[in-house]
């Protein structure tokens, strides 16, 4: 772990099952709230637990001496989990509100890498404590994000629950200032992990056929089989073997934009595949018109290329 740095916040190592956004796990076993309101007996429960925690967290955070704090197992223990299922006029803020816990909880939690994939009528997790979830192996750009200015966590504030998926859990924790931005970037994010940038969005000569004319997109250099991820959430309208961009991916999201994944080495979805910001949809290759590996990026907004550096999020320690 320690790949991603030091940490230096209070935490504990949290292991429960979480079906949203993970296939292999179960969420049959958590108490279904029917409605938010104290109607509701489960509900009412949920209110109760949130209370109680919060008012420990509070407590715990203005303890100075650690002989007199309460423990991060002790919290750990009384952690509940409930499950809910969000009507159409209801988003991430909306449960955080009702439920009196930081957004943050819930996204981190379901493992959300933005406000938008929330989903009407699948299933949520809500938690009866504030705090930070950070799986022990991160999978979306936010959850790495998270990792790298928390992980690891100090030993003495950790307690291991099994259950299910390994979280790192942190007692009233909430996003700091660059997670909260990209979890509310209305943007895109990078596709690649790391690369090296070979040719901008512009005028200029085309290394292959020597035209001089308007690079649409970026060029990414990367070693071939290297992980392409999708830039943002949408349906993947078009998969096909072009002589220029060869192997290509096109992706449609909200707002009338998209997003092409050119000179791929090989796909890893399938057309009309619905996909999350994050998710792997193919490898870098040296398809088409290219003289070496890399990804050629665009994005277009109505049809018409747009210059993707202007609209791209780039988290810390890429």
């Amino acid at each position: 772990m320690g790949k991603y740095g030091k940490g230096y916040t209070l935490a504990f190592f949290l292991a429960i099952s979480v079906l949203c956004h993970a296939e292999d796990t179960r969420q049959d076993d958590y108490p279904l709230i029917a409605r938010l309101d104290f109607r509701d007996e489960v509900f009412k429960k949920l209110m109760a637990d949130v209370e109680i925690n919060r008012r420990r967290v509070y407590i715990r955070d203005k303890v100075r001496r650690d002989d007199n704090r309460e423990s991060a197992q002790a919290i750990a223990d009384s952690v509940s989990l409930y499950r809910y299922i969000p009507r159409e006029d209801e988003n991430i803020f909306f449960l955080a509100a009702r439920c009196s816990i930081p957004y943050s909880a819930l996204a981190s939690l379901n493992r959300l890498n933005h406000e938008s994939e929330l989903e009407t009528g699948k299933p949520v997790l809500l938690p009866g404590a504030p705090g930070i979830f950070i799986p022990e192996e991160p999978g979306s750009d936010l959850e790495y994000l998270m990792a790298s200015s928390r992980f690891p966590p100090e030993e003495a504030d950790s307690a291991l629950i099994k259950a299910g998926i390994n979280f790192y859990f942190y007692p009233g924790g909430e996003f700091n200032a660059t997670e909260r931005a990209f979890f509310l970037n209305k943007g895109f994010i990078f596709p690649l992990r790391s690369y090296r940038l070979t040719s901008s969005y512009g005028i200029r000569r085309n290394p292959v056929t020597g035209n001089i004319r308007l690079h649409e997109g970026v060029d990414l250099a990367a070693p071939a089989g290297t992980e392409v991820y999708a830039a943002g959430s949408g349906i993947v309208t078009e998969i096909g073997d072009d002589p220029v961009y060869g192997i290509y991916i096109i992706i449609k999201h909200n707002n009338d934009w998209a997003s092409l994944y050119g000179h791929l080495q090989k796909t890893a979805i399938g057309l009309r595949s619905n996909v999350k910001s994050g998710t792997l949809i193919g490898w870098v290759g040296t398809t088409g018109q290219s003289t070496g590996p890399h990804l050629h990026f665009e994005l277009r907004h109505n049809g018409k290329a747009r210059d993707p550096d202007k609209f791209l999020f780039l988290p810390g320690g890429r």
